[in-house]
């Protein structure tokens, strides 16, 4: 990619030349004091050039076409360029009313915003991908998107399910009343068999980049926890059968086998020791045999009380070992951690008596008593658009060739980075595919999932967005989309934008639109309040 436009994006020379125009161009677009937007971390560098590549493209004849073009994927770091055409179909008679070739648009290419979930990757697509999160927790708690309202009366709970120590590390501890406490108080020293002392006195905030290490790195388990993550997404399948079998039994107490399920949707956080924690929502649903995809009240005895009880239960009795491997012929153990926190979120709004109980057992065990729909809603799309940023490790997949760059023997993460690679030789599949997730330090899952019947999917958000923007796009009646099809014939040309001009151009534009919108969407609160 170069840093320059050629002479097919700059259009025509003489009008690329005139700086001044440019300027002014860029001044009516973006206003007179605009600074320009810092590109995104996989695009190709900012360069001394780059304000220059940008007004020479703002003094093409077509300038305006090219942003308006852009304009889908403006804030993306590292959209994808495609080639190809796209026909208008009439949907009662098949007849193709129009065709464009994407040889006749700006640069030859449409552009399409690359979708990446993570923050680290592609701010952009990651703040698009944590809204529809968002929204997808938010509707399996009180409804909306196709799932109906009456789920804000069915119990629910918010999990988080930790793993088991693998080594002493640094933390941040607090009181009951949320005082800072010093990491690992001793009076006299506390050496382990390496000679470290593994006593801190420091109180530790939440930026200091010593949370998360090991004391001693030699004494640390690292190939155990890497073995933990790449099976985690397995104890949790157990887990859940585990969950659905004691529902089950309650359920045949009650006289309503078949009649109760528990939904879910949760995310996965990497924490900063380099380890996988669970954060999910279950809530409870009745069951009609005859239209099993309904989403029903559940019974009357299935609350929240019942639900946490039984996600302990699941959670206190399931664990497995896995397959043998030369470095270690017994396998590993892969069991959850000590710490299992159930916090209610739904309760049971007709159920005065049992709510009392459950009140009176979060006041006192300290937590609590009830978390807000949005807060959880919010607090699992967060995570939804991170991966190992928080470990300080970020990359893209190892390679044979790029191993030797990450795995340091000095870091935590390094040696949980050759830990993954050095298992991962093995021929057992089990082990096999570690190589592949080294760079997730083994973790190899999604980061959000769900049930099938907790809430509505991201396809179908993505379907209405696009559904919304066509209509929109609509001039003389929006209800004629309705009546064509469109079909696509495009290739894939390319990754990221051509120039680091047209990065700062397209950023700042949606930078701008951005503001725009929330400026409008406070003068309109303002007016309605």
């Amino acid at each position: 990619m170069t840093l320059t436009p050629d002479a097919s994006v700059s259009g025509v020379g003489a009008v690329a030349a005139n700086l001044t125009q440019a300027r002014h161009a860029i001044e009516r677009e973006f206003g007179p004091t605009t600074v320009l937007q810092e590109i995104g971390p996989r695009d190709v560098g900012y360069a001394p050039n780059a304000h220059d590549a940008a007004l020479d493209r703002a003094g093409t004849h077509d300038y305006q076409r090219w942003l308006s073009h852009v304009h889908a994927a403006a804030a993306c770091s590292h959209p994808v360029r495609l080639i190809g055409s796209v026909s208008t179909v009439d949907a009662t008679t098949g007849e193709i009313t129009a065709t464009r070739a994407t040889a006749d648009m700006p640069d030859g290419v449409i552009y399409k915003a690359c979708g990446n979930r993570r923050k680290a990757v592609c701010p952009a697509c990651a703040e698009v991908y944590r809204a529809d999160a968002y929204q997808l927790v938010l509707a399996g708690l009180r409804g909306g998107k196709g799932i109906p309202e009456t789920v804000s009366t069915h119990p629910a709970v918010f999990l988080t399910a930790t793993a088991p120590s693998f080594g002493t590390v640094h933390t941040r501890r607090t009181s009951k009343t949320g005082q800072p406490l010093p990491c690992r108080p001793r009076r006299k020293p506390q050496r382990c068999p390496h000679g470290i002392d593994i006593r801190c006195n420091y109180t530790h905030d939440e930026t200091d980049p010593a949370l998360g290490t090991p004391f001693c790195l030699d004494c640390y388990d690292h190939e155990h926890q890497v073995v933990w993550n790449s099976q985690v997404g397995e104890l949790f399948r157990r887990t859940r059968i585990k969950l659905n079998r004691i529902i089950e039994r309650h359920a045949k107490a009650h006289g309503d086998k078949g009649r109760v399920r528990v939904s879910y949707g949760k995310t996965a956080e990497m924490q900063r020791r380099g380890i996988i924690h669970f954060h999910a929502i279950l809530r409870f649903d009745g069951i009609d045999p005859d239209h099993p995809d309904e989403i029903l009240p559940p019974p009357a005895w299935a609350t929240v009380f019942v639900l946490a009880h039984a996600i302990r239960e699941a959670f206190d009795g399931t664990g497995f070992t896995t397959p043998a491997h030369k470095m270690n012929p017994a396998g590993w153990d892969i069991t959850w951690g000590d710490q299992i926190d159930i916090r209610p979120v739904h309760l049971r709004g007709n159920d005065p008596i049992n709510n009392q109980r459950i009140l009176a057992e979060a006041s006192a065990t300290g937590r609590p008593q009830s978390l807000s729909t949005e807060a959880v809603a919010g607090y699992l799309a967060k995570y939804a658009t991170k991966s190992t940023e928080d470990t300080g490790h970020i990359s893209r997949r190892i390679t044979a060739e790029t191993i030797d760059l990450y795995n340091n023997p000095a870091t935590h993460t390094g040696r949980l980075v050759a830990a993954a690679w050095k298992l991962g030789a093995d021929p057992d599949p089990e082990y096999r595919r570690l190589r592949r997730w080294a760079h997730t330090l083994g973790y190899g899952g999604h980061f959000f999932t769900k049930s099938q019947r907790y809430t509505t999917t991201f396809g179908r958000l993505r379907k209405a967005r696009v559904d919304w923007t066509r209509h929109r796009a609509a001039d003389d009646d929006p209800l004629s989309v309705e009546t064509t099809i469109t079909i696509t014939e495009l290739t894939y040309e390319g990754a990221g934008w051509r120039t680091t001009g047209d990065a700062l151009l397209a950023n700042t534009a949606a930078a701008k639109a951005r503001e725009h919108r929330r400026i409008a969407a406070q003068e309109i609160a303002s007016f309605v309040s």
